[in-house]
């Protein structure tokens, strides 16, 4: 079966549905995927700086639209949404950096991360704050306060950097970033498109 690598970040409010969204996908196809967390603001400076320029006009009848729509897509995937807070747009390197920790854990790291977008964006909760993101992690079986002290190693934040690097040389411009082999998959509303290919790698 083809590779399957799921590159995201904790920020994005489109990849808390994806990631959610291609489970069932996974079950199905049977595919087994790497979690690659990265820094999408990095993304952003790199090749998509419009991003910054679109939330500086809130008003932007794209963006009211996007926000209905993103919320429309939580209630069809029965996901929990609370969202924009007074945290959005929350920094993620320090979420980021826990996830590069737990990135040879793929197991921890997906239990993580799915507590991590639980806490952001069903219960509003600040996951640049060390206090959040370690009682996350306590609260999945891991080592809350280790895990943020691992954060601060140079070798993390180089895997974080390179994480992020590699996703825009592969042609990522936002979050999530899918990649089955070298074929790009962008966003929710191209699962579709990843179950078909994920089917025919199969055959």
């Amino acid at each position: 079966m083809a590779q399957f690598e799921f590159f995201y970040d904790l920020s994005s409010p489109w990849t808390y549905v994806a990631f959610n969204n291609v489970q069932p996908i996974l079950k199905e196809t049977g595919a087994e995927v790497t979690w690659r967390p990265f820094l999408v603001g990095g993304v952003f400076n790199a090749v998509n700086p419009a991003v910054y320029e679109a939330r500086s006009q809130p008003m932007d009848p794209k963006i009211v639209h996007s926000y209905r729509w993103l919320h429309e897509w939580a209630r069809l995937a029965e996901l929990p949404l609370t969202f924009p807070t007074e945290h959005h747009p929350v920094k993620s390197v320090l979420a980021m950096r826990a996830c590069c920790a737990l990135e040879n854990h793929q197991s921890n790291l997906k239990r993580f991360s799915q507590a991590a977008f639980d806490a952001y964006f069903a219960r509003g909760e600040n996951i640049d704050d060390p206090a959040v993101l370690s009682a996350i992690a306590t609260s999945c079986g891991l080592d809350g306060d280790a895990l943020i002290a691992e954060t601060a190693e140079q070798a993390i934040k180089d895997q974080l950097r390179a994480n992020t690097e590699e996703a825009i040389a592969r042609g990522a411009y936002g979050s999530p970033t899918m990649l089955i082999d070298e074929s790009l998959y962008f966003g929710n509303d191209q699962l579709p498109l990843v179950r078909a290919a994920l089917l025919e790698s199969k055959s």
